[in-house]
């Protein structure tokens, strides 16, 4: 064989050879390397993971973890773990891709509402980020925090305004306590601080308020008469008397708030609890709810009137029947308690 033909022959083996490698490595790169049918899916790297644990996560949705291998180690993916979170997994996704995707930590909107306890409140962002609800409540409750920025256990619920918020999945407890603090004060503008004043009310205090008046109506174009009626009963120095604050106080007694509770009863009147505005005077110590935004709003802007009392309405449901003096309220009041009775409603 001549010199030519060897050359000849190794040069086919050579291209051979680049065109296998080649194609080795478009297929390592490039060709799709995900299993799973839906159009996406996220997966969660917790913080300080490593290597052999974000592996452990993704693998579900890998198709071929020696492709990916290859990959990360061309990208140094494995030296330079750069971010844990929530990461966005594309279906028909390459191993570039993939790790492309594992460094674009995707935000979470945390939307939350009407939530009765902190303890609740925690247990409901904990499914939603990194932190868990024990973690959360900690923040929540530490005592150089709430002497810091004028709390209490019983009121720093007030300070959690609902709304929607983007967060990172591995945000810590106390960055996500932090933030809704500083929306709490974001919320209380120049303008709203005014018409506590005028009130005579602290932001904390319209908080309460507001969780009563929240309870007391679903309807939002019903709560600023709502809350001018208790309002003026503030002014009068009479007791709040309202029924959610004893439906609060007795599932606080029981500690069981999954109770469902349609009916007060006079039982229920007599309930030893400083939320029992028919026992004490004044607001409760702290919200028994987390009032939503037209709460809040509807006691720094109420309707004036010279209502004191009102009651279920038996003809507008969801609505409320107000009167100016107690013989009005009786009658309301009397048609109230037959309806219910006739619906059967004991509790």
């Amino acid at each position: 064989m001549n010199f030519k033909k060897i050359a000849a022959l190794f040069s086919v083996v050579l291209i051979t050879g680049l065109m296998i490698y080649g194609y080795m490595l478009y297929r390592d790169i490039f060709s799709s390397n995900t299993k799973f049918t839906t159009d996406e899916v996220y997966v969660l790297i917790p913080t300080d993971a490593d290597y052999a644990t974000v592996k452990k996560v993704i693998s579900p949705y890998i198709k071929d973890m020696e492709r990916f291998d290859k990959v990360a180690e061309k990208k140094e993916y494995p030296q330079r773990l750069e971010k844990s979170g929530r990461f966005l997994l594309k279906k028909g996704m390459n191993s570039n891709e993939i790790i492309n995707s594992l460094r674009q930590n995707v935000p979470v909107n945390i939307a939350f509402n009407n939530q009765e306890r902190l303890e609740n409140f925690a247990g409901r962002i904990g499914t939603q980020i990194e932190a868990d609800s024990l973690s959360l409540l900690n923040a929540f409750t530490n005592q150089k925090f709430l002497d810091e920025n004028g709390f209490t256990k019983q009121n720093v619920l007030a300070m959690f305004v609902p709304n929607s918020y983007e967060f990172f999945w591995n945000t810590s407890a106390e960055k996500f306590r932090n933030k809704m603090a500083k929306e709490y004060r974001k919320f209380w503008t120049d303008e709203r601080l005014e018409k506590a004043k005028k009130l005579n009310l602290t932001p904390i205090q319209v908080s309460i308020l507001a969780s009563i008046v929240h309870k007391e109506t679903v309807k939002k174009d019903e709560r600023p008469k709502v809350a001018g009626v208790y309002l003026n009963r503030l002014v009068k120095g009479m007791k709040l008397e309202a029924d959610p604050t004893v439906i609060y106080a007795v599932k606080l007694q029981s500690n069981d708030f999954n109770q469902i509770i349609k009916r007060v009863l006079n039982k229920d009147l007599a309930t030893n609890s400083p939320y029992n505005t028919y026992m004490y005077a004044g607001l409760p110590p702290g919200p028994i709810a987390m009032p939503d935004i037209t709460a809040l709003d509807a006691v720094l802007n109420p309707e004036k009137h010279d209502y004191i009392y009102f009651c279920a309405s038996v003809t507008r449901f969801g609505y409320h029947e107000f009167a100016v003096t107690p013989a009005q309220h009786e009658a309301n009041r009397q048609k109230y308690v037959a309806w219910i009775s006739n619906q059967g409603i004991k509790r």
